[in-house]
């Protein structure tokens, strides 16, 4: 499925957006590709991580889930909700903290040489970041179609770069011109 259309930003307004206009845009395949390996990271690390937590909450701290420290009181602690949290916690934190540390690369970005980049600022944002890291679950909404945007947008942004105010360049690098020399 190829399209004539040139994937090149198009800048809408902002000093920043407007200094970056021309940017090559990372294609759907790569960003695809980006997100299908951020994806197994998150999964692989999140069973370490879930180990982890189940030690220190049952092992260290010895929590058990129906506690009654007297007979009028009972307290249940319920592991799968906050296996379910942590969850949640666990994929904002990786595509938001990883995303706003490196400046807009995520394990996947780096290796597909494609880059996260704000509209707004010279650098990503904790809040753009968080943001973005949301925004995933408002693309997913409604079968994915937050995703499919991604062809019918001018800037081919999906909906999670629209939250935060990003878009995602190539950055592998043009060849150089061979008049110069």
């Amino acid at each position: 499925m190829k399209s004539n259309r040139k994937l090149f930003f198009d800048p809408h307004g902002t000093a920043r957006a407007e200094s970056l206009a021309g940017t090559p845009l990372a294609s759907f395949r790569q960003r695809c590709a980006a997100y299908l390996i951020d994806i197994a990271v998150v999964f692989s690390s999140y069973k370490a991580a879930m180990a982890g937590l189940h030690y220190f909450l049952f092992d260290y701290l010895r929590i058990k889930e129906d506690y009654s420290p007297s007979a009028h009181t009972k307290v249940h602690f319920d592991y799968e909700m906050t296996t379910h949290t942590a969850w949640a916690l666990w994929l904002i934190l990786y595509f938001g903290l990883i995303a706003w540390k490196t400046n807009g690369l995520t394990p996947g970005k780096r290796l597909l040489r494609i880059r996260i980049v704000s509209l707004v600022h010279e650098k990503i944002t904790l809040w753009q970041a968080a943001e973005r890291a949301l925004g995933y679950g408002a693309s997913a909404l409604e079968g994915g179609f937050g995703f499919i945007q991604y062809f019918t947008h001018p800037n081919h942004c999906c909906v999670h770069d629209r939250i935060a105010e990003t878009i995602v360049v190539n950055e592998k690098r043009q060849p150089e011109d061979s008049s110069k020399a």
